[in-house]
């Protein structure tokens, strides 16, 4: 088992869709999963398509068991509060992120 961390900091819906694909599989495979959304990233939950579903993918990941966090100053800077599937959370959680996973991977 590993402990993976992604930082999605990307508004690209194939990117961010990718990226938590990635993530449902890992959990699929044994593995323990955050996701940490920062800059851009933050607005992911406004990236659906009809070819890349992002919401939908982002609700399998926590579904699954892996969980979300989002910058809360990115969050402020687009006049969000966050969401229940993206909460709002601060630079010392992205800290905690990179220090406890085995492998981080960016998107």
């Amino acid at each position: 088992m590993m402990k993976i961390g992604i930082v999605i900091y990307s508004t690209d819906a194939e990117t961010v869709w990718n990226g938590f694909r990635l993530g449902v599989f890992s959990l699929k495979e044994g593995d323990h999963v955050k996701v940490f959304l920062m800059a851009k990233g933050v607005e992911c939950e406004n990236l659906d398509t009809e070819q890349f579903k992002v919401t939908e993918v982002m609700q399998s990941f926590v579904d699954a068991g892996g969980k979300i966090l989002a910058c809360g100053t990115c969050l402020k800077l687009r006049h969000s509060n966050g969401s229940e599937l993206c909460p709002l959370s601060t630079m010392k959680d992205l800290y905690d992120l990179v220090k406890e996973s085995d492998k981080i991977v960016t998107f």
